[in-house]
């Protein structure tokens, strides 16, 4: 081959590699928007769920989200899809939520506090699911195991952190703590006289050690 053909050759070699390089970066920059797109379609649907439950209309949604009704279909075909969905990126954020809390709040008794008021909202988003679900219990169990593996080390580990400072209770165990709150929170969709946000936080308030 003579020299003409070698660097033919290997600018064409080069060329090829360029964009070969500039596809797959296209490629990895429309999944990073996609899956940004998604999440944030599952907190504008967490969001509605919030105030009007996980039977809210699909088109609220989408109007909070600021997409067309074809794009939660694309993504969720049936409303169990979304619901489930919904449960496990909370489930995720919330498990993130408490070692970022430990690193930045005031005390690891504020940060315990903080992570439990983002749980209240959680369960708030909980209501409904089991009634959504209650043609596949397996699913539904599946999630829950979840819920449990991601979620009780987490508060574990504030509880931990705020025994270590001397700032509450050794007497408390993550899963205890979470069963109470959770059974709080019932009812609070139903009677606009309960509150339960401020019997939690009477809750966690009572944690504490005395000075």
């Amino acid at each position: 081959m003579s020299d003409g053909e070698g660097r033919a050759g290997g600018a064409g070699r080069a060329g090829g590699a360029g964009r070969a390089g500039g596809a797959g970066r296209a490629g990895e920059s429309k999944r990073k928007d996609a899956r940004r797109n998604k999440e944030a379609l599952l907190d504008a649907a967490a969001a509605v769920f919030v105030t009007s439950g996980v039977e809210a209309p699909v088109r609220d949604i989408a109007a909070r989200a600021g997409v067309g009704l074809g794009t939660i279909y694309r993504h969720f075909p049936k409303r169990a899809d979304l619901i489930i969905a919904v449960y496990r990126h909370q489930v995720d954020a919330l498990a993130e939520a408490g070692p970022a809390l430990l690193e930045t709040g005031a005390s690891p008794h504020a940060a315990l506090g903080q992570w439990i008021n983002q749980f209240v909202d959680f369960l708030v988003t909980k209501h409904g699911l089991a009634a959504v679900l209650r043609s596949d219990d397996t699913g539904f169990e599946t999630l829950h195991a979840y819920f449990l593996d991601r979620l009780v080390p987490v508060c574990a580990q504030l509880l931990d952190a705020a025994v270590a400072a001397g700032e509450i209770h050794s007497d408390i165990e993550a899963l205890a703590l979470m069963r109470g709150v959770g059974n709080l929170c019932i009812g609070g969709d139903s009677d606009p006289r309960y509150d339960a946000r401020k019997l939690v936080e009477l809750l966690i308030a009572g944690l504490r050690r005395p000075r």
